[in-house]
């Protein structure tokens, strides 16, 4: 099941584990740039071995609705990953709703490919899947991100107090909410 998306410079892709020495070198390449932005990793994380199993479990997951995880690509270098956006806990019934997360390449931010690979990203999960509401938790210091999530329309509903565990930090989060007024 691999599943591709085209925006104007990017391909996004539902990937399977043939793709997981390509995930394997995206989180090498960029272990330092996003360690100030993540749990702590174990070093069995970076392991051709750990992708295969991860991207086995995510792709059951997609499959079952409960998530949805695009990888992103630039056109013409589909050998190498530079980012991917999750949207996890779908919550179906009256709630409509699931978490956002995104990451991109140290070498490819402010280019305008987050904001383009979420706007393609969002329009999915809102107009196939019928979500009503996309949640994303950003750290207060995350200026790049909040730029990211204001321009696509979402509105700030408060502050989570010591919300994730970062880097071995609890850390608080701003609470990020973007609504689908056709559902």
């Amino acid at each position: 099941m691999i599943n591709v998306y085209e925006t104007e410079r990017l391909v996004l892709k539902i990937i399977d584990k043939t793709y997981a020495n390509l995930v394997l070198d995206y989180y090498i390449r960029n272990k330092d740039f996003l360690k100030e932005w993540e749990p702590l990793k174990d070093d069995i994380f970076y392991t051709n071995e750990y992708h295969e199993e991860l991207l086995d479990m995510e792709l059951r997951n997609i499959e079952k609705k409960k998530q949805l995880r695009f990888w992103i690509f630039k056109k013409n270098e589909e050998n190498k990953i530079i980012g991917t956006i999750n949207f996890s806990n779908i919550v179906w019934g009256s709630f409509l709703s699931c978490y956002l997360g995104y990451k991109l390449d140290k070498d490819e931010i402010n280019k305008g490919y987050m904001t383009e690979a979420l706007k393609k990203a969002i329009e999915i999960i809102f107009d196939d899947y019928k979500l009503h509401r996309i949640e994303a938790n950003i750290m207060p210091k995350n200026k790049p991100s909040f730029r990211v999530v204001e321009k696509l329309g979402f509105y700030n509903e408060g502050l989570a107090y010591k919300y994730l565990k970062i880097n071995g930090k609890w850390e608080d989060h701003i609470h990020m909410v973007l609504l689908n007024d056709e559902v």
